[in-house]
């Protein structure tokens, strides 16, 4: 059961590693979505056409001012799409070959033989996906930066899967102010256990909505997860993220 509509998001949250496991957002949500804009992208995996090469890793990079053309890409058709970002072009000239190995590793296994941060690239994540938005593996440098992402992505998705309506059934315009990191750490032992936020079974009053989230537990593989998920919906919901309308505010209720 494919995950078409993104409106399931599944997080699992592996911080001693620095990576998140998720399932049901795409590489243009992230790149909207984390604190500063994406610099250079080393390619490890993809299909994107229009890169240009580097002769010392022999692999292919996207530079920062051609990104737009990437995020207008159908990346989830690649298969396989997997990236680590850099600042400089210096710095991919100046990778030695257990390094460049290590690098071939992570676009080929999805998984790290040491930590994945490489202070010649100076890069803030490494990004290892399987039909983008179905299975993405995301390193972060610091986790500061996923729980901020996640602050503009949940309002983000929101919107874009038009949650709002109005009573006659007709979609309102909604800007959701970010949510703030310190109320999504409320979530994170929830997280560490694998959790899905499900904003097809959002409730609605006039002056809330309340977006229940179910721990589901540690999966790899996301078919399983959905599964389980299916399995789960049925219950009662292990915590809820509520918005207030009026004063537009979020808070976490907790089981």
């Amino acid at each position: 059961m494919r995950n078409h509509q993104r409106d399931i998001l599944y997080l699992h949250l592996h911080a001693s590693d620095r990576f998140v496991l998720s399932s049901g957002f795409e590489f243009y949500e992230f790149a909207l979505s984390v604190p500063e804009p994406l610099t250079n992208l080393l390619l490890l995996k993809h299909k994107f056409e229009d890169g240009d090469f580097n002769m010392n890793t022999l692999l292919e990079f996207v530079t920062q001012e051609n990104l737009p053309q990437l995020l207008k890409e159908d990346v989830h058709t690649y298969g396989d799409f997997c990236w680590i970002d850099f600042e400089d072009e210096i710095g991919l000239d100046e990778l030695e070959g257990r390094e460049i190995a290590d690098l071939l590793y992570l676009g080929h296994c999805k998984s790290h033989l040491v930590p994945p941060f490489f202070r010649k690239l100076n890069n803030q994540y490494v990004y290892l996906a399987h039909d983008d938005g179905w299975f993405n593996k995301i390193y972060y440098r610091s986790l500061d930066h996923y729980f901020y992402m996640l602050g503009k992505l949940i309002p983000f998705k929101m919107d874009s899967l038009k949650i709002e309506r109005t009573w006659l059934g007709i979609k309102k315009r909604n800007e959701y102010p970010d949510m703030p990191v310190e109320t999504l750490m409320r979530l994170s032992h929830l997280m560490t256990e694998g959790m899905a936020i499900s904003f097809k079974h959002i409730q609605q009053t006039r002056n809330r909505l309340e977006i229940p989230i179910w721990v589901l537990g540690d999966f790899f593989n996301m078919d399983d997860m959905m599964d389980r998920f299916e399995e789960n919906k049925s219950q009662l919901p292990d915590a809820k993220i509520i918005y207030q309308r009026k004063t537009k505010e979020w808070s976490i209720v907790l089981k």
